[in-house]
């Protein structure tokens, strides 16, 4: 069942479009500076020039079809996105092309923090050489549109902290150079897509962090997980999740930031990911775990049944480098070097005469 919030942004959302259909200079009404001076010369516009090449004309055409979409712009930000010269236009970035050294292209999109209200065009869909779109802490709402895909070269994609409605959005998964995604903060809502983890997913072997915090997903995390062998980084907090935690997580060799906090997973943390090599960091408060694990005897601050503070200090004092000390396969040359932990680590008791 959709939730109210969802609904509502939706209904908002279609109304806001309904609106643009309507009246198009709702959007220059809404957003842009009345600069223009009261001359006649001023009430009849020239055809903009040609842009200097094919794709700057297509990143024209897209970025006109966005502006007319954009219903609200505070900051007048995108006030100067008018005319051919693309590359001029505020947020916008532009190179030369990976095929065509000689050829300028619009490698990325800033619109980051902005507060703009308004919707994604199906026209994306001709930025081809974007390797790059953040615009994160907007109101972008609606449906994320099926034109996304077209984007290959997109390494990076950043939707998070706007009002995006619907399911998962399934056209990041043809994505195939994707390294970064964050949807995060966001109102989808239903189960996470198992091709989004899969072999079959494009950016399987490209991607290697993942944000869908807050986004409203629930079910499981599928297994399938497993699969995105080259995630540093998995946070799916704050989400409706259920069920336990894959085992195919232990298989994540680069994972260094996991986070599965604020859901409403069960069952037992498998050993296998807390001893994965490159954790740094493993949040799994806010469920309903059963953790199983012997944490006695060692130096974790406030936590029952530790060693001595005097004897953690004594430790931390004395690092091993393994590869000189430890090369005979004992720890006699740390004890017998530093000499300091030799009565901590004597047995307790004597061993009697044999």
């Amino acid at each position: 069942m959709p939730s109210y919030s969802s609904t509502y942004a939706q209904a908002a959302c279609s109304f806001l479009f309904l609106l643009l259909l309507l009246n198009p200079n709702f959007s220059n009404k809404a957003t842009a500076k009345h600069t223009h001076s009261s001359s006649s010369t001023h009430h009849h516009r020239q055809r903009p020039a040609a842009a200097t090449n094919p794709r700057l004309h297509s990143a024209y055409l897209a970025l006109q079809a966005w502006k007319r979409v954009i219903y609200s712009d505070p900051s007048n930000y995108t006030s100067n996105w008018a005319g051919p010269s693309v590359c001029s236009y505020n947020g916008v970035y532009c190179t030369a092309s990976v095929d065509d050294p000689e050829t300028q292209v619009v490698a990325g999109i800033d619109l980051n923090h902005l507060d703009i209200a308004g919707f994604l065009p199906d026209e994306l869909g001709l930025l081809a050489d974007l390797a790059l779109v953040h615009i994160n802490s907007n109101r972008f709402c609606g449906i994320v549109p099926q034109a996304i895909s077209n984007l290959t070269l997109l390494h990076e994609l950043d939707l998070s902290n706007n009002r995006f409605v619907g399911p998962f959005p399934s056209p990041v998964l043809a994505l195939p150079s994707l390294k970064f995604l964050d949807i995060r903060y966001n109102e989808f809502e239903g189960p996470l897509p198992p091709q989004l983890f899969g072999m079959i997913s494009q950016f399987a072997d490209t991607l290697e962090e993942l944000l869908l915090v807050n986004s409203s997903l629930q079910g499981c995390l599928p297994p399938e997980v497993g699969y995105l062998y080259k995630l540093r980084l998995l946070d799916v907090s704050r989400n409706g999740l259920v069920g336990p935690v894959p085992y195919s997580l232990a298989g994540l060799a680069h994972l260094e930031v996991l986070n599965l906090g604020h859901n409403l997973m069960t069952g037992i943390v498998p050993g296998g990911v807390c001893v994965l090599p490159r954790l740094d960091n493993f949040t799994f408060s806010y469920n309903f775990f059963c953790v199983r694990f012997d944490d006695r005897r060692n130096c974790l601050p406030e936590k029952p049944l530790q060693r001595s503070k005097e004897l953690c200090d004594i430790v931390a004092e004395h690092p091993v480098d393994c590869g000189q000390r430890c090369t005979g396969g004992s720890a006699a040359g740390f004890v017998d070097g530093g000499g300091a932990l030799a009565p901590f680590l004597a047995p307790a008791v004597a061993p009697g005469p044999t």
